[in-house]
This record gives structure tokens, C-alpha cells and sequence, in this order.
């Protein structure tokens, strides 16, 4: 049974869904990932590479795995998070408390980026990308608010190549997860649609071409976790 949203109550329906599992979100990345979750972000976070005074971006931040990374590389710089889910950000309050004044949350839609142009140097954005309800009008608002030469970097999931690497991936992704978001995270409709989204979102070509057209130039991918995953 399909739990996916339509587009007109999409919005809600991933707020309301992130808000009941904020509580348990880092715990279910760790399990599902098998851990290799931070290794990916961090592959991201190398690849834009903050300058040490520079100014970072996290766009649908989540708990704010990502501001951590992002400061280390940014240590005299500044690192924003914007979510538009607030538990989630209060889950993650811990994460950002000591990087003080040099890390922040703001509670924003990745649609309506509320800082003006060619703010940043660096951007990211993990996991997020499928549940926007427009994907190409979010590449632009980063695009807008990314300084010239600035850099994005999206980790999304991918379908792997490898026919047999697919079977496996999907037989886990799709009865495997929601079983264990049941067990631990308390919601198994919310981990039904982690996979169901996953299946329905656009393949890392054709998001590369997304993003040219949101006016990225030099767009490129690469895959990790046996083709699991995409940056």
C-alpha cells in the first residue's frame, strides 16, 4: 500500500511525519545505514569545502548532522541548518551547542530561503531532495543564496547498478526498514515512506540535469554505498 503524499498536502504530510520521529531519527540513521551515514556526509562536506572563514549552508538540516562537519572545516566561519520541522531541530540542539555563536538553526523552507543573495560559500543537503514538492525551484534558491564559485553538494539515495546489489537493496530498503522503524522508531508509516519515496525520486542523471537548469554549471556524481547512495 502506497503512503505516499500527493504534491497539494505533501508539505504537511513531511512535517507532521519528521516531527512524531524526531525523538529516535539519529538512532534509525545509524541502524539503517549500518553507521555509514557520517562517512557519506562527510564525503560531502569534503567535497564543497568551506573555506576556514567562510559561510556554510545545510538545507533541510534535520537533527544537524551536518553543522558538526561543516564547522570543522569552517572553524572560523559561520554554519546555518534550516528545517522546517522544529522537533527535528530541537533534537539536535546538543550537536550545534558547542560550536556557540559560530552554528545556528532557522526555521525555513527550502523553497523560500530567507537570507539574501550570494550569502554562502558552501552548501549541503541530505536526504531531502524527495521530499520537496519542488525540486528544481529548491537547486535555484540555493543557486540564488550560493556566492560565485560557491559549492553544493546533495547526498540522495540512488538505486545501485549492480542487478543483484539491486535485488538485495531492495528487498532491505523496502521490508526490511519499515520492519525495523516499527521496532525502533515507533512509526512504521514513516518508514514505509522512506523507501517509497526513494523508488519514486528522480535517478542521479536526471537530478544532475535538474540542478544545470536551477543554474549549477560543472554538475557532477558520484556513487557510494555500493551505488546506494549519491553525491
Amino acid at each position: 500500500m502506497s503512503v505516499l503524499p500527493d504534491q497539494a498536502t505533501k508539505s504537511a504530510y513531511v512535517e507532521q511525519m519528521f516531527s512524531r520521529i524526531a525523538a529516535g531519527y539519529d538512532r534509525m540513521n545509524r541502524v539503517m545505514t549500518f553507521g555509514l551515514d557520517q562517512g557519506w556526509r562527510q564525503y560531502a562536506v569534503d567535497v564543497v569545502a568551506p573555506p576556514q572563514a567562510g559561510r556554510a549552508l545545510d538545507v533541510g538540516c534535520g537533527t544537524g548532522d551536518f553543522l558538526p562537519q561543516l564547522a570543522a572545516r569552517a572553524h572560523q566561519g559561520l554554519v546555518v541548518g534550516i528545517d522546517y520541522t522544529l522537533p527535528m531541530m530541537q533534537a539536535g540542539l546538543a550537536k550545534i551547542a558547542p560550536l556557540g555563536q559560530r552554528g545556528a538553526f532557522v526555521d525555513a523552507d527550502a523553497l523560500r530561503l530567507p537570507f539574501a543573495d550570494e550569502s554562502f560559500d558552501a552548501l549541503t543537503t541530505g536526504f531531502v531532495m524527495r521530499n520537496v514538492i519542488d525540486i528544481g525551484a529548491a537547486f535555484g534558491e540555493m543557486w540564488r543564496v550560493a556566492k560565485p564559485g560557491g559549492r553544493v553538494a546533495c547526498l540522495e539515495v540512488a538505486r545501485p547498478k549492480n542487478p543483484l546489489v539491486r535485488l538485495g537493496h531492495g528487498f532491505y530498503f523496502q521490508r526490511v526498514v519499515p520492519i525495523i522503524g516499527r521496532v525502533l522508531g515507533g512509526d512504521a508509516t514513516a518508514y514505509a515512506y522512506l523507501p517509497q519515496s526513494a523508488q519514486a525520486f528522480p535517478p542521479p542523471e536526471q537530478l544532475k540535469s535538474i540542478m544545470e537548469q536551477a543554474g549549477w554549471r560543472n554538475v557532477s556524481y558520484t556513487l557510494l554505498g555500493l551505488g546506494a547512495v549519491a553525491v
